[in-house]
Order: structure tokens, then sequence, then C-alpha cells
């Protein structure tokens, strides 16, 4: 297994304060470095090219983030920033993730995660928002396709926010299957479950607030699972998103670490049947930095195997 990062990803700032911060970052790594993960190599992300951000942004969109001259932190929106640091860091971040699936597809590696900031799957063709300037997890995806001739990829997106950046990308590409859950009723106010997508391959599942991992696993056994599975994905992707724990400062899920580990073992058996066990995840959300630390351990803990 593959652990992609690179120190410009710590060089994005979002502002004083703001929950999106690099300390995030700092304690994924400190973790994962400190977590006896035996059998894990470290790597450095490339950048990503513009051919491959072209693959799922318009042109304006990264000239807005890559072009654009700044001083300071400069205010994308009312929760999205960006600094002198952000355009590398940004570049990171997506070109990790198509070098994981590079190299998981060319069989150098079975499984990767990418920790990698900022994060990604709000970002919509067209604009940044919520924290994200480019798409990552649809990047990569759209880079699988394009470079392996994939027709059946999965991304399965547990982050308590909808993805509406990877929905809005994929709505009408029969083949990517996007997976949702979220916690209902927050930001960004998307991902209803009668959206369906216009190839019937969305597949979101809001969870009510104050859920917990009996809920959270029985909407995914006995009902995401199985769909992906029937799908039969040549890859799975993870938006590897942990602010659904019970601690998290930003909403009101109430998952453990085991939840997630739970969850990454079930897709694991799935990537094992279908696609050589080839899984690339890539870190989202999660700040409390504590129930963080303990989830992404657990999560990488699992795809090790």
């Amino acid at each position: 297994m593959r652990i992609y990062s690179h120190p410009a990803c710590m060089a994005h700032s979002n502002g004083q304060g703001h929950p999106e911060s690099p300390e995030r970052l700092a304690t994924v790594l400190d973790a994962l470095r400190g977590g006896g993960l035996r059998g894990a190599e470290w790597f450095e992300a490339p950048l990503a090219t513009r051919t491959q951000l072209r693959l799922v942004h318009d042109e304006a969109h990264i000239a807005r983030i890559l072009d654009t001259p700044i001083q300071g932190e400069t205010l994308l929106d009312d929760d999205t920033a960006m600094n002198e640091g952000s355009p590398q860091a940004a570049l990171r971040a997506a070109g990790a993730v198509c070098e994981a699936v590079d190299q998981v597809l060319l069989g150098h590696c079975q499984r990767a995660f990418c920790a990698v900031r900022p994060p990604g799957h709000h970002a919509t063709r067209h604009k940044p928002m919520g924290f994200c300037l480019f798409n990552n997890i649809a990047v990569g995806a759209a880079y699988a396709m394009a470079r392996q001739m994939l027709e059946r990829i999965a991304i399965i997106d547990f982050d308590v926010h909808h993805g509406n950046g990877t929905q809005d990308i994929f709505e009408n590409d029969k083949r990517v299957m996007y997976v949702s859950t979220h916690e209902r009723g927050l930001y960004p106010h998307t991902g209803d479950s009668p959206e369906r997508g216009g190839a019937g391959n969305i597949f979101n599942a809001p969870l009510p607030p104050g859920s917990a991992g009996a809920f959270f696993r029985r909407v995914y056994g006995e009902i995401l699972l199985p769909e992906i599975d029937a799908f039969r994905p040549q890859l799975i992707l993870i938006s590897a998103g942990f602010d659904a724990h019970r601690k998290d400062p930003l909403a009101e899920l109430r998952l453990e670490a085991e939840d997630f580990a739970w969850l990454t073992r079930e897709l694991l058996a799935i990537a094992t049947h279908h696609c050589h066990g080839r899984i690339v995840s890539s870190l989202e959300g999660g700040y409390d930095l504590g129930a963080l630390r303990e989830s992404v351990l657990a999560h990488v803990k699992e795809l090790l195997g």
C-alpha cells in the first residue's frame, strides 16, 4: 500500500481560526507515521497537470485558482479562501490522486491513501466551494477513464457533507457510480434520495441528525453495499471524510472510528471480488483533531489489509 502526501499541502490557508487548517494534515501525518503501519510505503505527491484538471473543470475555474495574483488570504466564497501556497497545494492534492490511480491500475500496488489538502468533493466543474479548490477524487476518476479506459468506477463518499461537486461532475456519466451518506440538512443542502442522476448512477442516503453507527451500517449493509457490488466496479475511489464522527464540531452524526473501519472492510471485500482489491482513498473533511487521528488510522489500517 502507498501513502501520498506533500509538504506543499501544509502551506494552503483559509485564514486564522478556519476549521480546515494545516493542523488537520499535520495530525493525520503524525498518526500515520506513528501508527505502526507495516507495509505502507510513502511517496511525494506530484503536481497535477492542467490536462488532468481539464478532464473535470473548465478553464475559467482552473485559471482562477492557478493564475490569479494572490497577496495574503483571498476569499473565494464565504467558506473558502486561498493564499500564496494554495495553488501548489491544490495541484499536489489532485496530483496525488492521479498518481495513486496510475500506480494501482498499473499493478504497482493494490491500494493507496492520499493524505492531502485542500479537500475536493464540493468543487464543481465551474467553481471552488466548501473549503475545496479542485475536486481531487473526480479528477482521479476522470483520469482513470481517460488513461485506462475503465468503464465502471465506484466513488464512495462518507463525509458528513454531501459531495455536490462530485455529483455535479458525474451525474450523467453511467461509467461512474457515486454513493454518498451524509447528514440531512447540512451544507451544501443537496443530496436528497430521489436525486439519481441522468444515468441512474447516483445513490444518496441522507442520515438524520443524531444517527449513530448502527443506523449507518444498516443503510450501507441493506441498501448501498449491494448496489456497489452489483455495479461490479473496476476501481473503487473513496472520498474519506471523517466529520461524521460523534466528536466533530461541524455536524451531528454519532459515528465512531470503528464504523469507518467497518465500512472500509466491506469495501475492501467488494474490491477484492471485482477489481483485484484496487482502492484509492483521499482525505476530505474531519475537524476534531483527536477524532480525525483515530479515524484516519482505523481507515488506513483496514486498507493495509
